[in-house]
């Protein structure tokens, strides 16, 4: 396209309404301005006056070509600065449309140029945000975060020698951060020793309260070297800690966002971020031990873990992210620590955190997470008391729906018939009558007959060992009378109950591995599949015939050493019967 061209089409824009595709074009005229080598002609285009009406319909488009030209060619730099700043600062374009055109930008930041493209943008942006009159807040919000999403796909420096290096510029944009950042805390804080109460400003603060403890957060977790560059190098230039600059510009405490934030009817700025907000916090102060030395020492471990248990479920629920995970089990587990054992009283479960929290189900059903989950489950059973731990367990043993899991209740219920039965300990909830409900539900297969063994092995298995237990030790059990009859119709019915259970897969298991041996022997259908059989969730017909024929022979081991356990039980108790009579 000729000059006289492009002359006559910005004649058009002048005098005629815009079209969608003359903003398209505008942006194509730019760009190819920008390719050519032709920034200054393009920035004095930009800042002639006769054009300002154009630039102020038009100029946003120009962002992006403007800025990753800025990237990529030094020699423009200067001129496509210039071009950008005209745009932002002069007012030639709307601000909430620049703004519009920086956060697409940022999203679709090219990977290999994250850190260069957000230095040279992170100053015209605080400017357009600067600029806005309405929605101010929800600006800086959207701009820290979509900043935030692109800088955690930067590497991270390990070393001293990487930070000083600083490769790929995390740390220059950290200190860029810190600049950004710097007019809108300044915003937040107190004016003439008044607080400011506008909702603008409330959500302010609950926006550089979201980033800040997000973005250090997540980055804590990734380098330990580059959370103290962050907290020096972004929250303040003078090392003044977190505390000392981010709480007082939102002008609450660290307790007041924690424990009664929940409590405030305003609802505008307690959304999920938010939440994952206090969470990060939580799990910087109580585990991390950041900004601890602020933090008042007059509450009640009870307490304390009372209102963390909201932020433990909020990392908790997000357990498809291992990291947030195991955050939310070390949460769990150093607010657990301070409480006393045996002292958390029954009203505590009926409250919806503790509800949602304990049972940490989804860690659970992770293999890699089992082991980290079942020892925060033990240290929250220790710190109920006698009756909360009976509640407890009947609820884990109506709602768990995992065997590992509910063989390890039956395994505490057990060590509290054990405790109660010391001299000294004695208690209602896990001897006599209210024992009898807890066994009720032990002793007893769901699904009938219908029962799979293999997948509620760990259970079965735990439950014959706590009946074999209570067998033993009748002597504490027979006063009064009629709570060891019912225990024995428990048990007889259970042990009947299972035994059917047991001949039931003996005889199936049996016939698959009599038809797996001769499929082998015979070598006609050495492929064959055994009918869909699940074990331990995986399902047997998917496994080699030389697999298979151990899994079979495995369940009818594990039938025969529960039948062998359900004899013994019963030898035990004729022997006592024996000895009464």
């Amino acid at each position: 396209m000729n000059e006289d061209q492009v002359n006559d089409i910005i004649r058009r824009w002048v005098k005629e309404d815009l079209k969608p595709e003359d903003y398209q074009q505008f942006k194509s005229l730019g760009s190819a301005c920008l390719n050519e080598g032709d920034s200054a002609q393009l920035l004095k285009f930009l800042q002639n006056e006769k054009n300002q009406g154009i630039v102020k319909s038009m100029g946003c488009v120009l962002v992006a070509p403007l800025v990753n030209e800025a990237v990529k060619n030094k020699k423009s730099f200067d001129h496509c600065q210039a071009a950008i700043t005209h745009l932002s600062r002069v007012g030639a374009c709307r601000p909430d449309e620049l703004l519009h055109s920086f956060l697409e930008l940022i999203e679709d930041i090219d990977p290999g140029a994250i850190s260069e493209t957000i230095l040279v943008l992170v100053p015209h942006l605080q400017t357009v945000l600067l600029c806005l009159e309405e929605r101010k807040a929800a600006g800086v919000g959207s701009a820290l975060f979509a900043l935030q999403k692109q800088l955690s796909r930067l590497p991270v420096p390990y070393t001293q020698r990487q930070v000083e290096a600083d490769e790929h510029g995390l740390c220059r944009c950290c200190n860029a951060l810190a600049a950004f950042t710097k007019p809108f805390i300044e915003a937040a804080m107190r004016k003439n020793g008044n607080y400011i109460t506008n909702s603008e400003e409330e959500e302010l603060r609950m926006e550089l309260f979201k980033f800040t403890f997000l973005f250090l957060f997540h980055q804590r977790e990734r380098s330990q070297t580059m959370n103290c560059v962050f907290i020096c190098d972004f929250m303040t230039s003078t090392n003044v800690s977190v505390h000392q600059v981010t709480l007082p510009a939102i002008q609450v405490s660290v307790s007041e966002l924690l424990f009664f934030n929940s409590l405030k009817k305003s609802t505008q700025t307690d959304n999920s971020q938010s939440r994952e907000s206090r969470a990060c916090l939580a799990y910087l102060l109580f585990v991390q031990l950041i900004t601890l030395d602020s933090f008042p020492a007059v509450f009640r471990p009870v307490f304390v873990l009372q209102c963390n248990m909201e932020h433990i479920n909020q990392l908790l629920n997000r357990y498809k992210n291992e990291s947030h995970l195991l955050k939310g089990l070390a949460l769990y587990t150093k607010s657990l620590e301070s409480v006393e054992d045996n002292s958390l009283p029954v009203s505590l479960l009926d409250l919806k955190s503790f509800y949602d929290v304990p049972q940490v189900r989804p860690a659970c059903r992770q293999p890699q997470w089992y082991k980290s989950g079942l020892q925060v489950l033990q240290l929250f059973i220790n710190k109920l008391d006698a009756e909360a731990k009976h509640k407890f367990f009947r609820c884990m043993l109506k709602t768990s729906n995992h065997a590992g899991v509910e063989s390890y209740v039956v395994k505490n219920i057990r060590n509290q018939v054990e405790f109660s039965m010391k001299p000294g300990n004695t208690n209602k909830w896990f001897l006599g009558e209210e024992l009898l409900s807890l066994l009720g539900l032990v002793l007893c297969l769901p699904q009938g007959a219908q029962t799979d063994l293999l997948n509620s092995m760990d259970r079965i298995m735990e439950s014959l060992s706590l009946l074999r237990y209570l067998v033993i030790r009748d002597k504490e059990l027979r006063s009064p009378t009629d709570v060891w009859e019912k225990l024995c119709r428990i048990k007889d019915e259970y042990l009947k109950m299972l035994r059917v259970c047991i001949g039931i897969s003996r005889g199936y298991y049996s016939a698959e591995l009599k038809a797996l041996r001769e499929d082998q022997k015979l070598k006609a259908r050495a492929t064959r599949l055994v009918k869909s059989i699940t074990v331990k969730h995986e399902n047997v017909s998917n496994m080699s015939p030389e697999v298979q024929h151990q899994v079979l022979q495995s369940a009818l081991v594990t039938f025969d050493l529960m039948e062998s356990l359900i004899v013994r039980i019963e030898e035990i108790t004729e022997e006592k019967r024996k000895i009464l009579t």
